[in-house]
C-alpha cells in the first residue's frame, strides 16, 4: 500500500490464486466477478518468505454492493511446514545493537546460541549455533541471492558477504528447521533477509553512535604508569528512499562508516637484561657443537653478532613476574559499506529489481612486541567485496 503498486490474477476453476511476487508491507485483496459483490479483504501484512493464504468468500449481489471480510488472512502460516521467527523493521530499529550488526538479533529466535566465534575479541559477525551445528552450517540470503561468505580463513570478519546496515533491512525470518529444498546446503539455520525498498514517500535516516576513551573505565589490569587504554569509535551513516516514477519506479540507498582506534593492554614475556647477556642461570648445552655450560653462563665469544642484535633491539622489560612485559598498541580498524536498491513495476505481472552492495575494509593489527626483534606482526589487512544481482 505504500508503493500503490496494483498486481491482478484471475483465479483457476477451483477459485485458486497466487501471486508470486510479493514483497514485503501492507497489502489488501479484492475479488470480483460478475453476478457477485466485490469482496474485499482488511488490511494484512506479508512478511519476508511468507507463503500467506487469504481466502474471501463472494456474494451474490450487483457489482455495486462491497463487502470487506474480516480475519481473511490466515494467521496462521498452515502452508508450510517450517519453523521460524520474523524479526521484523521495528525491532530491528528499536533494539540495541552493539556493532549495529543485525544477525545479533537472530539469537531471539528459540534454538539459537552464540558461537564462541561471536564471542571472540574480534569475533566474526554472523556466527551463531542453530540446532547444535556449527555456524558455517547456516545459510544467509539477502533478496532471495545467497549472501554467504565460504571461505574458511575468514575468521574475525563475517559469515556474510553482504553486510547490510541495520537501517537498510526491512525484515529477516530465521528459519531453523522443516524449510524447503530450495535452500539446501544446511543443516543449521537460513537467515533470509530483505533490503529496504523505496515507497511514494521519501523517507530517511542520519546516526551516530560514538564511544570515547573519556567515557571508558581502565579495567581490571591497569597499565604500567596507570594509563588509560585509549578506545575512540565512531559508526555513522544514512539512508533516504523515495519515489522516482510514482507507483512505479522507487530507490533506496544507504551508507555506513566504521572509525575505530584503540590501544589494547597486551602481556609479553622477553629475556631479561641478565639472560640477553648469557647468563640463564640453567645448564645449557650448544647444540651446534656440543659445548656444556653447567654454570648456566655463555660466554660472549659465543653468542653472534646476529644474537646479540636481536636481543638489543627488543624492549626493555617492564613488569615483574612471567609476563614482563606489557605495552599498549595502537591498532586502527576503517570499515565503509554501501548499498543501492531499485524497484520498478512493469505492469501488474511483472516486478524487477536491481541491486550493488558493496564494502571495504581497511585493519591496521599490530604486534605485540614492537620492532623487527618483535617478529614484525603488524599487518595491513585490505577487504573489498561487492554483490550485483537482479531480479
Amino acid at each position: 500500500m505504500n508503493t500503490g503498486v496494483v498486481a491482478t490474477g484471475k483465479t483457476d476453476g477451483s477459485g485458486n490464486y497466487e501471486f508470486l511476487t510479493v514483497k514485503i508491507g501492507d497489502y489488501k485483496v479484492s475479488a470480483d466477478a460478475v453476478g457477485f459483490a466485490r469482496a474485499s479483504s482488511e488490511t494484512f501484512n506479508v512478511a519476508v518468505n511468507a507463503r500467506q493464504r487469504v481466502n474471501l468468500t463472494m456474494q451474490v449481489g450487483a457489482a455495486s454492493d462491497s463487502i470487506t471480510v474480516s480475519g481473511a488472512a490466515a494467521i496462521v502460516e498452515s502452508d508450510s511446514s517450517e519453523k521460524g521467527q520474523v524479526i521484523n523493521g521495528e525491532l530491528i530499529g528499536n533494539l540495541p545493537l552493539n556493532g549495529r550488526n543485525y544477525a545479533d538479533l537472530s539469537l531471539l529466535a528459540p534454538g539459537v546460541q552464540r558461537s564462541l566465534l561471536l564471542g571472540a575479541v574480534d569475533g566474526r559477525e554472523g556466527s551463531f549455533n542453530v540446532n547444535g551445528l556449527p555456524s558455517s552450517q547456516n545459510n544467509f540470503q539477502l533478496d532471495g541471492v545467497d549472501n554467504n561468505a565460504y571461505g574458511t580463513s575468514n575468521q574475525g570478519f563475517s559469515n556474510q558477504v553482504v553486510q547490510v546496515s541495520p537501517d537498510a533491512v526491512q525484515e529477516f525470518k530465521v528459519q531453523t528447521n522443516n524449510f524447503s529444498a530450495e535452500y539446501g546446503r544446511v543443516g543449521g539455520a537460513v537467515i533470509n533477509a530483505s533490503l529496504r525498498s523505496g515507497t511514494n514517500r521519501i523517507h530517511g535516516s542520519l546516526y551516530e553512535y560514538l564511544r570515547n576513551t573519556d567515557l571508558n573505565a581502565t579495567g581490571f589490569f591497569k597499565p604500567a604508569g596507570g594509563v588509560k587504554p585509549v578506545l575512540i569509535q565512531n559508526q555513522f551513516g544514512g539512508s533516504v528512499g523515495g519515489p522516482i516514477r510514482h507507483d512505479k519506479l522507487f530507490y533506496f540507498m544507504d551508507y555506513e562508516g566504521y572509525r575505530r582506534i584503540s590501544n589494547t593492554l597486551q602481556f609479553a614475556t622477553l629475556p631479561t637484561l641478565a639472560q640477553r647477556q648469557g647468563q640463564l642461570g640453567i645448564r645449557v648445552m650448544n647444540p651446534m657443537t656440543g659445548q656444556l655450560f653447567s654454570d648456566g653462563n655463555i660466554p660472549a665469544s659465543e653468542i653472534s653478532a646476529f644474537a646479540k642484535k636481536v636481543m638489543g633491539d627488543l624492549p626493555i622489560p617492564n613488569n615483574a613476574g612471567s609476563n614482563n612485559y606489557q605495552s599498549l598498541p595502537r591498532r586502527q580498524d576503517y570499515n565503509d559499506k554501501a548499498d543501492v536498491k531499485i524497484d520498478d513495476t512493469l505492469n501488474s505481472r511483472t516486478t524487477i529489481f536491481a541491486r550493488a552492495s558493496q564494502r571495504k575494509e581497511n585493519d591496521l593489527v599490530p604486534g605485540v612486541i614492537p620492532g623487527p626483534s618483535g617478529g614484525g606482526l603488524v599487518g595491513s589487512e585490505e577487504h573489498y567485496e561487492n554483490s550485483s544481482p537482479s531480479h
